[in-house]
């Protein structure tokens, strides 16, 4: 089994597993050490929980519950490859803590859940502006309703929450240059992860991490129009961790490159000219 961190803050930590394991392996038995949700993104397997057993294939999701002991097995085929979120107490408690539905082992193949795991996984690739922390929490939300049969409440802003979402947003885009995950924005806003997810996206139409993205996006555009300053420092400058995510989102934000975008704040109008001219 590989494991690869891809994401650890305060109320949530993720997980890539592919285990290699072909049919006939002797399997062995393990235990959950917190509430997780897991994405089969490729390949199949079974697992031993609680006196029931489990064909997961890609798609469905296996469900951990703290201090239940599990074992994974490859009776048919060898190998599979899953995106685990691992939740902390306060944000079960938030989205739902009933031991029936965390207990429920596993999940198949939904539609509704698919679509968010797929984002999940374009998320930890890199090329989404969702981040890998909100695609977490909107999959377990979505889990809870779907397995409790139990719609989340709609988001009713009073003023005070949406001044609250107005000042987060602020706080973000003043501290953009910095790594924000949503449990600082949440913190700062003073209320729960899974509460402020939702709020913030009702009241301002994107997720805090997409007005990061933007944010820094809007500050690189800046940069490259105003100063000299080689597009590696400025894309490090104002928030991102690696070149190629910057030039690939810029891109995709802009229609162009980010020294071509350049080009064009200096008088090159045949750049922007010729993309439209695309369209």
């Amino acid at each position: 089994m590989i494991r690869r961190p891809l994401l650890q803050r305060e109320r949530i930590a993720v997980n890539e597993f592919r285990c290699t394991a072909v049919p006939g392996e002797k399997p062995f038995a393990e235990q959950y050490d917190a509430h997780s949700i897991s994405y089969v993104c490729k390949g199949s397997f079974g697992c031993h929980c609680r006196g029931r057993f489990h064909e997961l294939v890609t798609g469905a999701i296996l469900v951990g519950h703290p201090g239940d002991e599990y074992t994974c097995t490859h009776d048919h085929v060898g190998g599979d490859q899953c995106l685990s979120f691992y939740l902390h107490p306060e944000l079960v408690q938030a989205i739902g803590d009933s031991r029936a539905v965390w207990q429920i082992g596993s999940v198949p193949p939904l539609p509704e859940l698919m679509v968010l795991g797929e984002l999940a996984q374009t998320a930890a690739d890199g090329n989404s502006d969702i981040g890998l922390d909100e695609a977490g929490h909107l999959l377990a939300s979505r889990f809870i309703e779907m397995v409790s049969g139990r719609a989340a409440r709609p988001v009713t802003a009073a003023l005070r929450d949406r001044r609250r979402a107005v000042e987060a947003a602020l706080w973000i885009d003043a501290h953009s240059q910095r790594d924000i995950g949503l449990d600082d924005a949440a913190d700062q806003a003073g209320i729960s992860t899974f509460h402020f997810l939702r709020l913030f996206s009702e009241v301002l139409g994107v997720t805090p991490h997409q007005y990061l993205v933007r944010s820094r996006l809007r500050h690189a555009a800046r940069r490259l129009a105003d100063d000299d300053s080689p597009i590696t420092e400025i894309a490090y400058d104002v928030g991102f961790g690696d070149l190629s995510n910057f030039v690939r989102t810029f891109h995709r934000a802009a229609g162009v490159s980010p020294h071509a975008f350049r080009k064009a704040s200096r008088g090159d109008r045949k750049i922007f000219q010729e993309r439209l001219a695309l369209h």
